[in-house]
């Protein structure tokens, strides 16, 4: 089958680090076309892809098949808007859209066109995630009372020059951070009865809410969800708790962004993998024997994204991030909103 012809809206670090890398190194895609307004730095990393100035340049262009749509969050919906009635497939960054109300908008347009509509939601494929998702999945911990999630990170600055920390709709660190942690959350346990937030600027000079408190409510099971950029000296990524045991997983951040960063090729040898000394704990009893030991980490794979849109593009395999899915972390971030206004729960 042809390689999908795809276009990337924009090279910034999402397209530079994340997308292109990932689109260059899959067999199954051919980057037809960058969107750069003046620069041409693409065009240095991919010499046989098209640099274009417009996101007109794309919408118009019959030859390209999907169109992703990695512009900064408040123009989601007006883009992939435009791409899916040009009838292409799109592939949204997280944050999904901005409001509940877009996404639904964008799911129905995607139904009526019988295109592809997906997002971006990288961390499913995180290596710690992965085997978070094996140790709750294979029951090693018994039933789950309990998940305590952490993405934390030090930087007591305020970046310039930078979209991300002035103020608008759909900015902030739950926007950004928060959308990662709360689709792993849906895609473990559903949507909750309720959430309790506490969002807020911790930052001197801040803008933009930069720290995030959430307690997520289900039949017998409570989800901690937290996020700081003032975190110097990190905890576990993960803990969870069951009615056997526990697993704790390492501070460690997968690598796979790192070795993005570095230009590392995407699925050569060794990606993913973490040492075995930050591999987590788990201490158990399965089968009625206790078991206390580390448990090896998943390797990473963020090319599983792009491996599952292929198949679903070109076999009309099912896809792995549903929109309807990611439409629940948009609700999940509106209610968080009105529970931190309202210093109270917020009934879902």
């Amino acid at each position: 089958m042809q390689p999908i012809q795809t276009a990337i809206l924009s090279y910034g670090m999402s397209g530079e680090v994340f997308h292109a890398p990932l689109l260059h190194a899959h067999k199954g895609f051919e980057i037809a076309a960058i969107v750069q307004r003046s620069k041409d730095t693409a065009k240095q990393h991919y010499p046989q892809c098209n640099v274009v100035r417009t996101i007109d340049e794309v919408i118009s262009d019959p030859s390209i098949e999907l169109v992703v749509v990695n512009t900064p969050n408040e123009l989601h919906f007006n883009q992939a808007s435009r791409a899916l009635l040009a009838g292409k497939h799109v592939v949204v960054e997280k944050p999904f859209t901005v409001t509940l109300h877009e996404a639904d908008q964008l799911i129905q347009l995607a139904c009526e066109k019988s295109r592809l509509l997906t997002v971006f939601q990288n961390r499913r494929w995180d290596g710690d995630f992965l085997t978070l998702k094996q140790v709750f999945e294979k029951q090693w911990v018994g039933r789950v009372v309990e998940l305590e999630a952490h993405y934390d990170r030090f930087r007591n600055y305020i970046e310039p020059n930078t979209w991300k920390e002035e103020t608008g709709i759909g900015k902030g660190i739950l926007y950004n951070l928060g959308s990662h942690m709360l689709d792993q959350v849906v895609v473990l346990f559903g949507m909750p009865r309720y959430i309790d937030a506490r969002i807020g600027i911790q930052r001197t000079n801040g803008k933009v809410d930069d720290f995030y408190d959430l307690r997520l409510t289900y039949p017998g099971v409570n989800v901690i969800v937290k996020s700081s950029y003032l975190v110097r000296e990190p905890g576990p990524r993960y803990q969870l708790h069951g009615t056997e045991g526990s697993f704790v997983a390492s501070s460690n951040v997968d690598p796979q962004e790192q070795a993005l960063k570095e230009k590392k090729i995407p699925g050569s040898e060794g990606w993913g993998a973490m040492p075995e000394e930050t591999w987590g704990k788990l201490n158990t009893t399965i089968k009625g024997k206790h078991v206390e030991k580390r448990i090896e980490t998943i390797p990473g794979n963020y090319l599983g994204f792009y491996d599952n849109v292929y198949e679903a593009v070109r076999k009309g395999h099912e896809l792995a991030v549903k929109p309807e899915q990611v439409r629940d972390v948009i609700r999940l971030i509106e209610a968080a909103y009105q529970s931190n206004e309202e210093k109270k729960a917020i009934k879902l």
